[in-house]
């Protein structure tokens, strides 16, 4: 079912506008009007978030709130598609995202991604737009504004395109003697989007990768030794394994897999917690995809 009433706490989290900004603009401009249910809480319209969001982008840059409100909703949408067209279109983007995944919105979804596409590079996309819009769909469902459901639909649309990505390089020959990249994802892990893309960049730079997916358990790993040499690992950590397992499992990953010159690289939101300095040389811990990729 597609989402139509929101709470006041639902627009803050969606267009980042404090709630209390948002009734002193109600109450001074007559920016929105809410509806109210019968106990007399109100609520706002799908229309009502479209129009906060093109308020919120204007207001970043640089159009008061009292110039806003003088123009009609429609000014408003013509105001927003001029600066995205010349400015920061990643900004309109991220929005938009939004409404296709509040909506359901498929043609919607393409067709902003295909008006960035035009002017950008996929790497771009993904750095200033896909992963900005998946951190705030992270907090969005942690504070229940959306749902898994409305969380997979993006993250399925979002994956379409790096593997549609990863397929036209499919037939490009990797660089001899280059070093073998295993993707993969510690058991209970399913968050792939990151690791996806890293496949992407290494297939871009012609290296060898091999993307596992979700979900391997660390024994099945050891069939790879008897394939590959120069062996890379790369994971993400961002649900398992349970933060004070992380150790355990890193010390069994290393005694059971970095022989002679294998290497581990762990990224994600649980990487964070990892000393550095507690590690072996064998296995580092990189802060964020781009990171990882300079350093290849």
């Amino acid at each position: 079912m597609i989402k139509s009433n929101f709470s006041i706490k639902d627009l803050e989290n969606l267009s980042g506008i404090k709630a209390h900004t948002i009734r002193i603009w109600e109450k001074r401009y007559n920016l929105l009007s809410p509806n109210r249910t019968d106990t007399n809480i109100r609520y706002y319209s799908l229309e009502s978030l479209q129009k906060l969001l093109n308020i919120s982008f204007l207001n970043k840059h640089g159009i008061k709130v009292s110039k806003i409100a003088k123009l009609s909703n429609q000014e408003i949408a013509a105001h927003v598609r001029e600066i995205a067209s010349r400015e920061k279109l990643e900004d309109h983007a991220i929005n938009t995202f939004k409404m296709a995944m509040i909506n359901f919105d498929q043609i919607l979804f393409y067709n902003t991604y295909n008006s960035l596409i035009e002017t950008r590079s996929f790497s771009n996309i993904f750095y200033n737009v896909f992963l900005p819009l998946l951190n705030e769909v992270g907090l969005l469902w942690q504070t229940s504004t959306i749902t898994p459901a409305h969380e997979h639909f993006l993250s399925i649309h979002i994956k379409q395109k790096i593997l549609l990505n990863i397929e036209r390089l499919q037939l490009l020959e990797p660089k001899p003697n280059s070093r073998t990249y295993i993707l993969f994802l510690p058991e209970n892990e399913i968050h792939d989007i990151g690791l996806l893309f890293i496949n992407y960049k290494l297939r871009s730079k012609g290296y060898h990768s091999i993307f596992l997916g979700e979900s391997i358990p660390m024994n099945n790993l050891s069939y790879l030794l008897d394939f590959f040499n120069h062996i890379t690992f790369v994971t993400y950590f961002t649900v398992a394994p349970e933060e004070e397992k992380i150790a355990e499992y890193l010390s069994e990953f290393n005694k059971l897999l970095l022989k002679q010159d294998n290497k581990l690289f762990v990224l994600g939101q649980k990487a964070k917690t990892i000393l550095p300095e507690h590690l072996p040389k064998s296995i580092s811990v990189s802060n964020s995809i781009k990171n990882f990729i300079n350093q290849l």
